[in-house]
């Protein structure tokens, strides 16, 4: 029995070195892997990447907590400042983005002869003549308004709220024919001469008021004058040649719809606040837009396509709203 105890013991003894040998050698093994030597660095070398300590890598003092808060409160007070000053030149920026100093000129100054055109004789005013003088008036008070907010050099700019007011005012007594009225007309006739020879108006000049376009025109009539407008532009485009010998007609027409789609959506206006209404107004407004674009490109095809959509926009809207 003591022969047979004698194998076994032996055998667990040299299973416990072995273990014991094992797992000292696996233990050196990761020591020595430990005790890997560490990596030598040249500090001329290191210097020119690493700073030697934190506090040289900032310059000036440290900033504290109330620093903060007035550098954030001060950035606000900027960015507040810029989105208020952009606010009050957006006006201005968009009538100069959407039509040049010599389009408004030369439409004035075409519009009024037109309208001289229908101040001859009482009778012939009052017998229709006051339709078309209204319409003239509300034209002529439109642009002098977005004169009156443009930005950049244009003619009767210092004038242009007066004749903005005396223009709308008689424009809105043209709902009928009378004598006193076709009498206000004369007057406006040659007020609007003396404007355009360079002598001024003689009327009292309006006050610093912002346009009210509630006041300035009515919806129908500016929708009459771009149905005019944009018959001529069709007709000068109607092929490469006709749009190439008329490329200031169709620059102007495209720029003055531009100018009316956004006229029809300011605040007083009718259904200014119609959603439906907006849209369709600022498609006509972006198609007049690519007219131009795509005259300067001397694509004439292009010219034709934008031109058939603002007919689209201005039919689909007259379909709704008049």
């Amino acid at each position: 029995m003591r022969q047979m105890l004698f194998p076994i013991r032996s055998i667990a003894v040299w299973t416990t070195l072995v273990f014991l040998i094992v797992t000292l050698g696996a233990g050196e093994t990761a020591a020595q892997q430990q005790r890997a030597r560490p990596p030598v660095f040249d500090q001329q070398t290191t210097s020119r990447v690493f700073f030697p300590d934190l506090s040289s890598a900032l310059r000036g003092e440290r900033p504290s907590l109330s620093s903060l808060q007035k550098s954030d409160a001060e950035a606000a007070q900027a960015q507040a400042n810029m989105a208020k000053e952009s606010g009050s030149n957006s006006t201005e920026k968009k009538w100069n983005e959407l039509i040049s100093a010599v389009s408004l000129e030369d439409e004035i100054k075409r519009v009024k002869l037109k309208f001289d055109g229908v101040i001859t004789t009482p009778g012939a005013f009052n017998g229709g003549g006051y339709q078309d003088a209204r319409l003239h008036l509300s034209v002529l008070a439109s642009l002098f308004a977005v004169i009156s907010e443009y930005s950049g050099d244009v003619r009767w700019k210092s004038d242009a709220k007066t004749a903005r007011d005396i223009t709308a005012k008689t424009a809105l007594n043209c709902a009928a024919g009378s004598t006193p009225v076709y009498n206000e007309a004369r007057l406006r006739k040659a007020d609007l001469q003396d404007l355009v020879s360079g002598a001024g108006l003689s009327v009292a000049k309006a006050g610093e008021d912002e346009n009210d376009w509630s006041m300035i025109a009515d919806r129908s009539p500016l929708m009459e004058y771009a149905e005019l407008v944009l018959d001529d532009l069709s007709d000068v485009t109607n092929d490469t040649d006709s749009a190439k010998d008329n490329i200031d007609v169709v620059r102007r027409n495209a720029e003055l719809l531009a100018v009316l789609g956004e006229i029809l959506i300011q605040e007083g206006m009718d259904d200014s606040e119609d959603d439906d209404y907006k849209a369709l107004s600022s498609a006509m407004t972006e198609a007049s837009r690519s007219v131009v674009m795509a005259l300067e490109r001397q694509d004439f095809d292009g010219v034709r396509e934008s031109v058939g959509a603002i007919t689209q926009s201005c039919s689909a809207c007259h379909e709704e709203y008049r």
